[in-house]
């Protein structure tokens, strides 16, 4: 294979016969909708059979009790017929020929990491779709909503099911290989779309599938969050929001097939390599410049990573990046949203390659979706990755590089840009909607026996003592079975977890400490006879104090980041 003297075919016209104009569509660019084009020059190549097209018009015009001809029509009579006559005829009865409706959104689902689909021949595209209804914890355990605002999780599997052995392998059910977290603003000014990398390493929380109960890793690789031990995604979804304190509000997850079926369906995808490359193992052949890949050349290029860069994950992600980017500027193009066909193929392409949450496990409810995301404009989304350092404990795996991780996680979290798009917003705004510190938890219901509460305080902050001198504080406040319990993998912010039932222990303990309310939370992990568990974050400061819970308004330097519309990136 060699992508790099590759060019996309066209695709091919599925019905090369003479077409009727009612079965052409064409986007109306004022209502964002296909109609169909009775006046205009036909248009070549429109799936005949799925739309109300000439079929369908003979069997309207029939003589009642009669079936239509299965073949072409009668000659023309006086009037003009055949053709013509049915096009006058289409005019006069304009409700006999309803437009199905294409949305704009196939552009945006599609822009979410190479998937996507069109509300267009539900029945056929609905039984494409693959659903999983996963468990992801109480609500008490969950982060906050933030409004409007959207966060989808989009998890690119490694699955080798049904590829055989050319990919590796073979048979392996997959782990969460390429994980996008794609945050939408709820004015949907903007986007931001955070790479996860797979070596990093961190906690993975217990999870359930169905009835069946998977223990938590206190230290794992993240890929591991799906796969292993059965994990499905509602396991990637638990880890991703108990780490970055981020709410998720769905996933989507897609194979190495989808990357294949996506960039053949629009003709191809532009990318462009700083050098030449030749990676024996992606099987990716490139010569230095600008390319268009379709099919196992596009799937070649998203997988290589040990001839660019540094070799690892971190080289791949750019790469990727590059990539979505430049199939979300292909599917908005007109050369796609004018093409009928190529709608078609994408939106067959995209339904088949997704397996969704239920919560959007239909066409309906993906349209819905598709109209929130395609208000975003391409020049606001931006491609970035969470800022991590080596793994000083194992070479090859990585750490969250903090306090950057948990700046970055905070503005997603509470809709912050890291386009320009909302600064002179957010500058009008400040004087009467500036962030107030968080105020510190007050005790609710009868008074609480401090004596009696049992608690374990562990370090997340990264400053040494920082729990002993906790327990310190709390003992002299009265909470005299309070314990060190070690150190915790770095957090950002502090929690205060409970069983159920001690929810006014928890809040005691958060306000002898000076944190937040938001920093108590309920745990499914705790039983009865278990001590509250408390974590020092780095927004503890000592002394009883935790430090404002301001909102960063920019973004961590350095972050490495991509913009949708930049076509200017290449493969270094």
């Amino acid at each position: 294979m060699n992508s790099g003297h590759r060019h996309p075919n066209h695709l091919a016209d599925p019905f090369p016969q003479e077409v009727d104009p009612a079965d052409q569509w064409v986007l109306d660019p004022q209502t964002g909708e296909f109609r169909l084009n009775l006046d205009g020059p036909p248009l070549a190549g429109v799936p005949a059979q799925p739309g109300p097209g000439r079929a369908a018009a003979r069997a309207r015009t029939a003589e009642p009790g009669t079936r239509p001809a299965p073949g072409p029509q009668a000659e023309p009579g006086p009037e003009g017929g055949g053709r013509a006559a049915r096009r006058r005829n289409s005019r006069s009865k304009p409700r006999g020929r309803r437009a199905l409706k294409w949305t704009a959104g196939v552009a945006a689902l599609v822009l979410v990491a190479g998937c996507g689909g069109a509300y267009y021949a539900y029945q056929h595209f609905n039984g494409n779709i693959s659903s999983v209804e996963v468990q992801v914890g109480s609500e008490a355990e969950r982060p906050p909503a933030v409004g409007d605002a959207l966060n989808i999780l989009v998890i690119g599997t490694d699955s080798r099911v049904g590829l055989g052995r050319e990919y590796g392998d073979e048979g392996s059910a997959g782990h969460a290989d390429t994980t996008l977290l794609f945050h939408v603003a709820k004015d949907r000014s903007n986007a931001t779309v955070m790479s996860i990398p797979r070596d990093l390493m961190l906690p993975i929380p217990e999870c359930r599938t169905g009835t069946k109960k998977i223990p938590g890793s206190a230290r794992a690789m993240f890929n591991t969050s799906l796969g292993q031990d059965g994990r499905d995604p509602g396991c990637t979804w638990m880890t991703v929001e108990q780490t970055a304190k981020i709410r998720i509000d769905h996933f989507m997850m897609v194979n190495f097939d989808a990357v294949k079926s996506l960039s053949t369906a629009v003709g191809g995808v532009e990318v462009c390599a700083a050098k030449d490359i030749n990676d024996p193992d992606s099987h990716l052949t490139m010569t230095k410049g600008k390319h268009v890949v379709q099919g196992e050349d596009a799937l070649a290029f998203v997988r290589t990573r040990h001839a660019v860069g540094f070799g690892g994950d971190l080289t791949r992600i750019p790469l990727q990046q590059q990539f979505i980017s430049s199939m979300i500027r292909k599917i908005k193009s007109s050369d796609t949203l004018t093409s009928p066909t190529k709608l078609w193929s994408l939106a067959d392409a995209a339904t088949k390659a997704l397996t969704v949450d239920s919560g959007i496990g239909s066409v309906d409810k993906l349209k819905d979706l598709a109209l929130e995301l395609s208000k975003v404009d391409t020049k606001n989304i931006t491609f970035t990755t969470v800022p991590v350092l080596d793994d000083p404990k194992d070479q090859g795996r990585l750490v969250l590089k903090q306090p950057e991780a948990g700046q970055l996680f905070s503005m997603i979290a509470n809709d912050r840009s890291l386009t320009e798009v909302q600064q002179a917003a957010d500058a009008a705004a400040a004087p009467s909607e500036a962030p107030s510190p968080a105020a510190p938890a007050a005790p609710s219901g009868p008074p609480v026996d401090e004596a009696a509460v049992r608690a374990t305080v562990r370090n997340g902050t990264g400053q040494a003592q920082q729990a002993a001198k906790a327990v310190t504080l709390l003992q002299g406040k009265g909470f005299t079975r309070a314990a060190t319990g070690g150190n915790a993998e770095a957090a950002a912010t502090s929690t205060v977890s409970y069983p159920a039932g001690k929810a006014d222990q928890a809040n005691a303990l958060a306000a002898a400490l000076g944190l937040p309310a938001a920093a108590v939370q309920q745990s499914s992990k705790l039983g009865p006879k278990d001590s509250l568990v408390v974590v020092l974050g780095q927004d503890y400061t000592g002394g009883g104090t935790a430090a404002a819970a301001a909102v960063p308004t920019e973004a961590p330097k350095d972050l490495q980041r991509v913009q949708a519309d930049d076509t200017n990136v290449c493969a270094k």
